[in-house]
């Protein structure tokens, strides 16, 4: 499996991963009808938010001849990292945080506290909980942020 700098080409995918997951996991939490159909279209969200210049530069691509999924990395922080639904539990998010950690230099990111599987998922591969907490944007949900730390199992894995 090759992870790569994703490029133009890739965005529809991207985009399906991103607004899939996004229905699956988060409408439950946020009960936004209006949101996650409505205003969350692959088209539009490639245009306004994918399509720019400093997002591209921060995206990369898992691709073994079909896109399963994508992470993207703003300095240190792992902003997005998502497996398309179909193919999760194949070690692929895994072989993504692992080239966000050991390649990209990530350390650090926020995941939704109500998202236990993400956290879960993150703590599995040597990320924990700082203790610090901020709102997510324009709701009433917290986000926490987790740090990854060099001494933990995942660390010593070869990739």
């Amino acid at each position: 499996m090759n992870i790569r700098k994703a490029d133009v080409n890739d965005l529809s995918r991207i985009a399906e991963i991103f607004i899939f997951n996004n229905r699956i996991h988060y409408f439950p939490i946020f009960q936004d009808e209006g949101f996650s159909f409505g205003e969350l279209q692959v088209l539009p969200f490639v245009e306004h938010y994918l399509k720019k210049e400093e997002i591209m530069e921060q995206l990369y691509v898992l691709d073994d001849g079909l896109i399963r999924g994508f992470l993207q990395l703003q300095g240190a922080e792992i902003c997005k990292l998502y497996v398309d639904p179909f193919f999760q539990g194949r070690g692929i998010g895994g072989r993504l945080i692992q080239f966000a950690v050991e390649k990209l230099h990530g350390s650090y990111l926020w995941a939704l506290e109500k998202n236990v599987r993400a956290i879960s998922f993150y703590e599995r591969h040597g990320f924990s909980l700082t203790g610090e907490r901020k709102f997510e944007e324009g709701t009433t949900e917290f986000l926490v942020k987790l740090a990854y730390y060099p001494e933990s199992d995942f660390a010593r894995t070869p990739m």
